[in-house]
C-alpha cells in the first residue's frame, strides 16, 4: 500500500509540474524550515516559472539564446529580442553587443516608430559599456522600443513575442539555426536566421518599413574595411591586412524580399551622428538607398516596405551569414608538423565554402530544407512525455553546441574549451575529464564524438601510453610533460566502447583497440602497480589536483575502464584474463575498504607507495609553505576528499551505465551512496553555507548539490580544491544516477534546484557555467534521457534497450544514423523513425528480448 501511494504520489507531482509549479519544490524547498518561513516559502512557489515554459517579467531578465553553427562562432538572440554576446572571430565576446537592431516605422504616422525589441534590462543600465563613443554608431538602448517581450524556446528555435499599446501591431520572431542529429556538416554552419512576423491589428490598412540596421561590427583598424553589396542586403566586410591574414572577415545580413532597399554607408560624422541619422529616417517611415563606399561606412541598412490589410500577416526573413577562414589561434606545444597542417587554427566551414558569397548563397538556397530538417528535430524531441524540467535542462545545455565553447578545425576534427571566458577561451583542449560528462554529442554526433577518440588515442598518447588530457590547436602530437588525468583516461576507454556500440562500426574498434590496450596497461602501471585493483597512487584528476591513496571515484573509473576492455577483447578474441583477475580485485576492494556502510570514502596514503612524497611531486597549485608542511604531518597532503561524501564518489559507475556496460559497483551500496549524497549534500539554502571559492554558482538563498560533505567528521583543513562548490554538471549526473536506481523523485529535487538558479532573473537560462560561459559539463544533463527511461540504441546488436523508472512514456531517441522516438506503453514497446534509419530488429526490455513494434 505504501509503494502505490509513493507511485500515486509521484505521478500526480510529475502532472502538476507539467501544468505549473511543481509541488515537489514547495514542499522540499520548505522542509527544516520554520513554520511561518515554509508558508511565505510555498506561497513564493506558487509565483515561480513554470519549467519548460516561456520567460516573462522578471524571468525574461538575463535571457540570451545562442545561434549559430557548431564550432563556426554565433550570436545570441536575447529575451527581448536584442543581438548579443556576438562572437564570429574563434573568440568568445560575451559582452559583446553591437548597434545591430531591426526596427518597424508606420508610415503616414511620423515618430511612430520602435526598435523590434522589448524593453532594456536594467542590469544594463548602470556602467559605461558599449557607450558608443566615436563614429561607429553607439548603443541603441535609448531608441524606442516595445513595452513588454516574452521568450518561448524551443531548441533550436527561439520565439519572442513583442507587443506595445501605441501601435496596432503583433510582432513575432523566430530565431534559429541548423540543427540535424546525424548531420553535423549543416549543423556545422556559420548562419542564423531571423524571421519577423507582423499581423495589423487594426481595423485599416497600413503600411509600414522594416528595417535592418547594424554598424560595421567587422571593421578591424582603419585599412580594407567596407561595407558591400549582396542581393537584398550587404556584406560588412574587412579585409587581410599585411601580417594580420586573421583579421579577414565578412558578415552578409539579406533577406529573401525582392522589393529590399539598402543603405549601404550610413552618414559620416563624429559622435553619435551616424545614429542619429538613421533614427531620423526610421521615424519618417522612410528609406535610404546608398550605394557602397570604398571604406569607412559606419553602418548599413536594408528597408522592405509593405502593406497588411486588417488581420494580415506578413513575415520577413532575415538570414545571416559569416565567414571568418583565419585566426592567430595555436595553442600547445608539439613534437613535430605534421605535414599539410596549418599553423594556425581554421574553421571546418573554411575547408568547405570558399568565400562569404558562397555561404551567403548556400544558407538562402537551402533555407528551407534546413528549417523543415531542423524543425522534425524539435518537433520529435519535445514529444515527450517526460518531466517538464528534464526536458529544460537537456534542451538548455545544447545550446553549448551552438556557442564559443567548441570548434571544429580545417579537417571537420571537433576540439573544444572547457567553457568560455569573457573574452577567451577558458581551459583548453578537449579536456577528457571534464568532457567525461557530457553526453549529448556521442548521440546527436557520434562522427563528432569519434573524433575525439582518435585525437586522445593518437596525437595525445605517446608509445608508453601516457595520454595528455588536454589536446594541441591545431591538433598535433603532445609533448608529453604533465600528469595524466585517471578519471579522463579511463573515462576515454568506456567511452571508446560507448561509441562502438553507438555506431556499428568494427573495422574502427579494431584498429583502435590495440592503442586501447596500451593505454589500459599504462593505466595499470602508473595508478595500480602492485595489482590490487584500486587506483592508488596519485592521480590527476578534474579538480585540478592529485589524490594520494585509494578513492572510489577513480576507483570506480578503473573498474568500469577494465569492463569496457574485458567486452571489447572478448568481441576480438583477444586474452582479457590478466583485466578479469583486477576486475574483481578491485570490486571486491572498493565495495569494502572503501565503503564505510553508507557511502564511498577515499583512504589518503602517500607513505610506501612508488610515488615520492608530496612535497617533491608538486603538480601546479600544490606548493607547501612552511604552514603546510605542519598540516602534511598532521593530516596528510592538501586537497583530499578523505571521509568525505563525495558527489563524484562512484562518477565512474555512472559514465559505465550511460556507456552501456553494467554498474561494475554493487547496486545496493551504489544506492545508498547517492541517498547519501542527496541527503547530505542538497542544499535547499546555502546563506549559512561557507564557501571561500567560486561563490557565484550557487549561493545565499539558492539551492544546490555540494560537491562534498563530512557529514561523520573528518574534514581537513585543506580538502580538496571547489569541494564547496556547486557545478551544474554534477548536480546532473548525480540526478540521473538516482533515476537509474528507481528515485526518481530525489533526482528530479536536484534538476529543479539547478534550474531553478537558472530561471532568467539573474542567470542566463541557457548558459549554466562553471570555469566560463556555457561550460561543457552540464551537457551531462542529457543523460537524464536514459536515467528515466534506460533507452539506448545498440548498433552492434541492432537492440534497442528500454528500462523505465517512470512507467509507460514516449521519449526522443538518436542514434548514429537517424533520430526518433521510443513509445513504452502498457508493456509494449515501439519505435518511431522521424528522420534516417534506426535498423532495430528487437527490444530488450529490463534485460529481457522482446519484439519491438515499428511504427
Amino acid at each position: 500500500m505504501k509503494k502505490d501511494n509513493n507511485r500515486r504520489s509521484f505521478l500526480k507531482n510529475i502532472a502538476i509540474a507539467s501544468f505549473g509549479v511543481t509541488a515537489l519544490p514547495s514542499v522540499a524547498g520548505a522542509a527544516n524550515l520554520p513554520v511561518d518561513e515554509e508558508k511565505e516559502y510555498n506561497k513564493t512557489a506558487e509565483t515561480r516559472r513554470r519549467f519548460n515554459d516561456v520567460y516573462a517579467g522578471k524571468y525574461n531578465n538575463r535571457a540570451a539564446f545562442p545561434i549559430g553553427g557548431i564550432g563556426a562562432g554565433m550570436f545570441c538572440l536575447e529575451g527581448t529580442g536584442a543581438i548579443s554576446h556576438l562572437s564570429v572571430r574563434h573568440n568568445p565576446e560575451m559582452f559583446h553587443e553591437p548597434a545591430m537592431f531591426a526596427a518597424i516605422s508606420l508610415k503616414g504616422t511620423p515618430g511612430l516608430a520602435r526598435v523590434l525589441e522589448g524593453p532594456v534590462p536594467d542590469w544594463k543600465k548602470f556602467g559605461q559599456r558599449d557607450a558608443g563613443l566615436g563614429g561607429t554608431g553607439g548603443a541603441t538602448w535609448g531608441l524606442p522600443r516595445f513595452k513588454t517581450a516574452t521568450l518561448q524556446a524551443r531548441f533550436p528555435f527561439a520565439h519572442i513575442t513583442l507587443a506595445d499599446p501605441q501601435l496596432p501591431l503583433q510582432v513575432s520572431i523566430k530565431g534559429w539555426s541548423p540543427f540535424i542529429p546525424t548531420d553535423e556538416d549543416h549543423a556545422s554552419m556559420p548562419v542564423g536566421g531571423l524571421e519577423y512576423q507582423f499581423t495589423n491589428k487594426s481595423h485599416q490598412e497600413e503600411e509600414y518599413v522594416f528595417s535592418y540596421n547594424t554598424r560595421n561590427f567587422m571593421r578591424q583598424g582603419d585599412a580594407g574595411n567596407a561595407i558591400k553589396p549582396y542581393a537584398n542586403g550587404f556584406i560588412l566586410s574587412q579585409a587581410a591586412v599585411a601580417d594580420a591574414p586573421e583579421k579577414q572577415g565578412h558578415f552578409a545580413i539579406y533577406t529573401s524580399e525582392p522589393n529590399t532597399v539598402v543603405d549601404h554607408c550610413w552618414f559620416r560624422g563624429n559622435w553619435f551622428d551616424p545614429l542619429t541619422m538613421v533614427w531620423n529616417t526610421l521615424k519618417e517611415g522612410n528609406t535610404r538607398n546608398t550605394p557602397p563606399v570604398a571604406q569607412d561606412a559606419p553602418g548599413a541598412s536594408l528597408f522592405v516596405p509593405f502593406r497588411l490589410q486588417p488581420g494580415e500577416k506578413k513575415t520577413i526573413r532575415v538570414m545571416m551569414a559569416w565567414y571568418v577562414p583565419d585566426s592567430k589561434l595555436r595553442i600547445g606545444d608539439t613534437v613535430g608538423n605534421q605535414p599539410g597542417a596549418p599553423a594556425y587554427y581554421k574553421p571546418w566551414y573554411s575547408s568547405r565554402f570558399d568565400s562569404i558569397q558562397a555561404v551567403a548563397d548556400y544558407w538562402a538556397q537551402h533555407y528551407n530544407t534546413l528549417q523543415e530538417n531542423t524543425q522534425r528535430f524539435t518537433d520529435t524531441f519535445y514529444n515527450s512525455s517526460l518531466p517538464p524540467e528534464v526536458l529544460e535542462a537537456v534542451a538548455a545545455n545544447l545550446t553549448i553546441l551552438k556557442s564559443a565553447t567548441v570548434m571544429r578545425q580545417h579537417d571537420g576534427r571537433f576540439w573544444c574549451w572547457e567553457g568560455s571566458g569573457d573574452s577567451w577561451g577558458s581551459c583548453h583542449g578537449t579536456c577528457t575529464h571534464v568532457w567525461n560528462y557530457a553526453q549529448a554529442v556521442p548521440h546527436l554526433f557520434p562522427a563528432l564524438e569519434r573524433s575525439l577518440r582518435n585525437t586522445e588515442f593518437n596525437e595525445n598518447q605517446n608509445a608508453e601510453g601516457h595520454q595528455g588530457f588536454r589536446a594541441n590547436l591545431p591538433i598535433s602530437p603532445l609533448v608529453h610533460n604533465f600528469h595524466s588525468a585517471a578519471d579522463g583516461q579511463l573515462g576515454g576507454i568506456m567511452k571508446i566502447y560507448r561509441d562502438w556500440r553507438i555506431s556499428g562500426d568494427y573495422d574502427w574498434l579494431k584498429k583502435m583497440y590495440p592503442l586501447i590496450k596500451v593505454s589500459m596497461d599504462y593505466c595499470i602501471r602508473t595508478w595500480d602497480p602492485e595489482g590490487k585493483g584500486l587506483v592508488e597512487e596519485p592521480h590527476h584528476n578534474t579538480y585540478d589536483i592529485e589524490f594520494w591513496g585509494p578513492t572510489s571515484m577513480c576507483t570506480s573509473f578503473y573498474l568500469g575502464a577494465l569492463q569496457a576492455i574485458m567486452h571489447m577483447g572478448t568481441f576480438l578474441h583477444q586474452d582479457i584474463s590478466a583485466y578479469s583477475s583486477l576486475y574483481q580485485k578491485g570490486k571486491q576492494a572498493l565495495e569494502t575498504t572503501l565503503y564505510n556502510g553508507e557511502f564511498f570514502i577515499q583512504q589518503i596514503k602517500w607513505t610506501g607507495l612508488k610515488a615520492p612524497d608530496p612535497v617533491k611531486a608538486q603538480s601546479f597549485g600544490t606548493q607547501y609553505a612552511e604552514e603546510a608542511l605542519v598540516l602534511l604531518k598532521k593530516e596528510g597532503p592538501k586537497y583530499q576528499y578523505g571521509e568525505g561524501c563525495l558527489s563524484d564518489g562512484i562518477l565512474g559507475a555512472w559514465i559505465a551505465r550511460v556507456c552501456g556496460l553494467e554498474e561494475p559497483v554493487d547496486a545496493a551500496k551504489t544506492k545508498s551512496h547517492l541517498l547519501a549524497v542527496h541527503k547530505y549534500n542538497l542544499k535547499k539554502d546555502l546563506s549559512t553555507h561557507v564557501n571561500p571559492q567560486r561563490s557565484t554558482y550557487a549561493l545565499g538563498g539558492e539551492g544546490g548539490l555540494l560537491l562534498c560533505s563530512w557529514p561523520k567528521g573528518g574534514m581537513l583543513s585543506l580538502p580538496f580544491v571547489y569541494s564547496n562548490e556547486v557545478w551544474t554538471g554534477i548536480e546532473y549526473q548525480v540526478a540521473a544516477h538516482l533515476m537509474f536506481h528507481g528515485e526518481v523523485e530525489k533526482g528530479l529535487e536536484i534538476v529543479r534546484a539547478c534550474r531553478q538558479r537558472y530561471d532568467g532573473t539573474v542567470r542566463n537560462p541557457f548558459n549554466e557555467y562553471e570555469c566560463g560561459h556555457w561550460y561543457a559539463r552540464a551537457m551531462s544533463s542529457y543523460g537524464l534521457l536514459q536515467g528515466l527511461t534506460g533507452v539506448r540504441y545498440d548498433a552492434v546488436d541492432q537492440a534497442l534497450y528500454i528500462d523505465s523508472r517512470i512507467g509507460d512514456f514516449t521519449s526522443f531517441i538518436s542514434t548514429n544514423t537517424g533520430f526518433g522516438t521510443v513509445n513504452w506503453k502498457k508493456g509494449v514497446p515501439s519505435l518511431k523513425v522521424a528522420y534516417g534509419t534506426i535498423p532495430a530488429t528487437h527490444a530488450v526490455v529490463a534485460g529481457k528480448k522482446m519484439s519491438l513494434q515499428l511504427v
